[in-house]
């Protein structure tokens, strides 16, 4: 084709790349501020603020034991028919969950069920976005020319902290314009509702896109598996348990941040909601910026060196945590939060492309989705509760420490990898 035919195509494929996924990453992100903020006290029966808190934060980690189901269902669906209905289809399930949470009754209207409708929500949610990020970098990767993939591979991974900082601008304005009674009985259900507007939108975009050419030339060469599932498990089974590992520290040091540092932020240091927001709204300016420098860095000399450099820097960060957040002081937490989300950036950005190269088209859908997915159970799903008990067990310290711990963990998995020469295509 000629240039003037290629340039366009790709971008609008890694336009449509960012849009799902900072569309869906938006609805997710909603959920966790409102669980750092209010769902104990909408959802669970009155008790002390410490106990309604923890069961939020469970009903936080519910989504990240589905969406390796979702990846595994959408990922059969994306490997047996193609990335571009499977995608849309993800956008769906997420953005109807995520609507009919903002619709759902308190536990003061529906008693003992309101929590087991919000925990089945939930549940949708992450299978929705379980089956989102794996098609997404795959569309822009198998449309990338060779030796950008880690470029085109980071506008979908940019998507996540331009969700975050919608969600967390709608937020900080609704805690602005609204009392603290408003904001508890209805305000907190606006971001939630509106989410409907932008799935249209990005269903929209979805159904604009072509298949990719990898994945066409696969099924017009009859290279697809009846049950992709199973060649999956019996001969990628290393690179999806290494691949998950090396996720872990991503989820990790986003969720640490923006979950449990909200929580202890506005509960132990009686911070302001509005200043502890807005604070974020900052910090995720450092994982924007994280995110593109860090892909066009992994395309120059490697994904694996850039990933082990973010990694053990913060494995680093994980000792600066109690001193920072400790203080008390506003500047000293502002800093850790953006050394954080930047260092997740630098770590997610290059995760685009190079979980999908450890695996052949036929199977990358379901394989490079698990392995992604998996981590987020490893790095982020119970991790804010988790971090939330070890505060209450041994101080701050010890939540620094368990940063650290996964910070190695990751750093391991992808030196066990191994230097990534020859991409599968």
């Amino acid at each position: 084709m000629s240039k003037h035919t290629v340039t366009p195509s790709l971008t609008r494929i890694a336009l449509a790349s960012f849009v799902g996924t900072a569309i869906e990453f938006y609805d997710f992100y909603i959920y966790a501020m409102a669980t750092a903020l209010v769902i104990g006290q909408v959802f669970f029966p009155a008790s002390d603020p410490a106990t309604q808190s923890l069961n939020a934060l469970l009903t936080f980690g519910l989504a990240f034991i589905a969406r390796p189901l979702g990846a595994l269902l959408f990922g059969h669906f994306g490997d047996r028919l193609g990335r571009k209905s499977t995608l849309a289809a993800s956008l769906l399930v997420m953005g109807s969950s995520t609507f009919l949470i903002g619709l759902l009754p308190g536990y003061d209207t529906l008693g003992v069920w309101a929590p087991v409708l919000l925990c089945l929500l939930r549940f949708g949610q992450g299978l929705g976005l379980g089956g989102e990020w794996a098609g997404a970098a795959l569309l822009a990767t198998e449309y990338a020319p060779e030796g950008k993939r880690g470029w085109y591979g980071m506008f979908p991974q940019l998507g996540p902290s331009i969700g975050f900082l919608l969600a967390t601008l709608t937020f900080l304005a609704l805690s602005l314009g609204l009392s603290e009674t408003q904001f508890t009985r209805w305000g907190w259900r606006v971001p939630f509702i509106i989410s409907a507007v932008l799935v249209l939108v990005g269903l929209y975009v979805r159904f604009k896109l072509a298949e990719t050419p990898a994945f066409t030339q696969a099924r017009s060469e009859h290279h697809l598996h009846r049950w992709p599932l199973k060649t999956l498990l019996l001969q990628h089974a290393r690179a999806i348990v290494l691949g998950a590992l090396a996720m872990g520290v991503c989820y990790h040091l986003f969720y640490t941040a923006t979950v449990f540092c909200l929580s202890y932020g506005t509960h132990a240091l009686h911070i302001s909601r509005p200043v502890f927001l807005g604070m974020l709204c900052v910090a995720v300016i450092g994982m924007a910026i994280a995110t593109p420098l860090s892909a066009w860095w992994a395309d120059r000399v490697g994904r694996r060196p850039i990933l082990i450099i973010g990694q053990l820097l913060a494995l680093l960060l994980g000792f600066a945590l109690a001193p920072m957040i400790g203080s008390g002081q506003l500047l000293w937490i502002a800093l850790f939060l953006f050394v954080a989300l930047f260092l997740m950036g630098v770590t997610f950005a290059p995760m685009g492309a190079f979980l999908p190269e450890q695996f052949p088209v036929a199977v990358r859908y379901s394989g490079a989705g698990l392995a992604y997915q998996l981590g987020g159970i490893l790095g982020a799903s119970f991790a804010p509760a988790i971090a939330q008990f070890l505060v209450q067990q041994g101080g701050l310290s010890w939540v620094g420490l368990y940063m650290s711990a996964m910070a190695a963990i990751s750093a391991l998995a992808v030196w066990q990898i191994g230097p990534q020469n020859t991409p599968h295509d």
